[in-house]
C-alpha cells in the first residue's frame, strides 16, 4: 500500500521560513519523482516544484529564489523548504510521486499571515 505523508504544515508570519517534509511508503522511491504541488482557496492545484529521480530541479516561477525541494533516498522523505514566505504562499500543499504510476498525499495546509 502506497502512502504519502506530509508534514511541517502551519501557521507563519510573512518572511518567515516552514520545511515542509513527505515521508514515503510501498514504492521504490529513488525511482519515482517527487513533486511539491499547491492549491489556495478557490484556484487550480499547482505545481510548486519537482526533483526527478536523478536529482535535477523544476520550480514554479513564483517560488524560484525562496524554496528548496531535496530528497532523502534512504530515508524515503522529500523536504520543501520555503523562506520568505508570503500571504500568497498560503494553501494545502501535497506530496506527489510519478514513476508511471502517480499517488498523492493528503496535504497540509500552510497559512502565511500578513
Amino acid at each position: 500500500q502506497v502512502q504519502l505523508v506530509e508534514s511541517g504544515g502551519g501557521l507563519v508570519q510573512a518572511g518567515g521560513s516552514l520545511r515542509l517534509s513527505c515521508a514515503a511508503s510501498g514504492i521504490i522511491f529513488s525511482a519515482y519523482h517527487m513533486g511539491w504541488y499547491r492549491q489556495a482557496p478557490g484556484k487550480q492545484r499547482e505545481l510548486v516544484a519537482r526533483i526527478r529521480s536523478g536529482g535535477s530541479t523544476v520550480y514554479a516561477d513564483s517560488v524560484k529564489g525562496r524554496f528548496t525541494i531535496s530528497r532523502e533516498n534512504a530515508k524515503k522523505t522529500v523536504y520543501l523548504q520555503m523562506n520568505s514566505l508570503q500571504p500568497e504562499d498560503t494553501a494545502v500543499y501535497y506530496c506527489n510521486a510519478l514513476s508511471g504510476a502517480e499517488h498523492w498525499g493528503k496535504g497540509t495546509l500552510v497559512t502565511v499571515a500578513s
